[in-house]
């Protein structure tokens, strides 16, 4: 190489002038399948506040059951975005990224579990109260 430089090499990036296509807040895309699990997720935590704050009969163990389920199958939803994510962002070589998305999909896959334990234990429980 002769050690030559362009000016466009100095020269920053040109603007993007278009508008980004669909619903962008901030920097996240609103994309339908992220719609339906931040509405399933805070849903879901809704319904199992107002199950344990309002609701005092019998049938507060099966709504509880219920909204844990909804509440992990979202939390597995993000868990399996996040490593979505970390794998693009490892083959992009965005080091700190991936680590941000393991430790979050982890948490939230933490948090599923967590959920889908506590569904299958009021499960149980409806069933055996008489």
């Amino acid at each position: 190489m002769s050690g030559y430089r362009s000016r466009d090499a100095d020269s920053p990036a040109p603007r993007r002038t278009q508008s980004r296509p669909g619903l962008w807040i901030g920097p996240f895309e609103l994309t339908p399948v992220r719609a339906v699990v931040l509405l399933a997720f805070v849903g879901s935590t809704a319904f199992i506040l107002w199950a344990i704050l309002k609701v005092r009969d019998a049938t507060q163990i099966p709504m509880l059951s219920s909204g844990f389920l909804v509440l992990g199958i979202a939390c597995a939803a993000v868990a399996v975005g996040a490593l979505i994510e970390l794998w693009r962002a490892a083959a992009r070589v965005r080091m700190a990224r991936a680590l941000g998305m393991a430790l979050g999909g982890g948490a939230f896959a933490l948090a599923a579990i967590g959920c889908f334990t506590a569904t299958v234990i009021f499960a149980l429980l409806w069933k055996s109260t008489p």
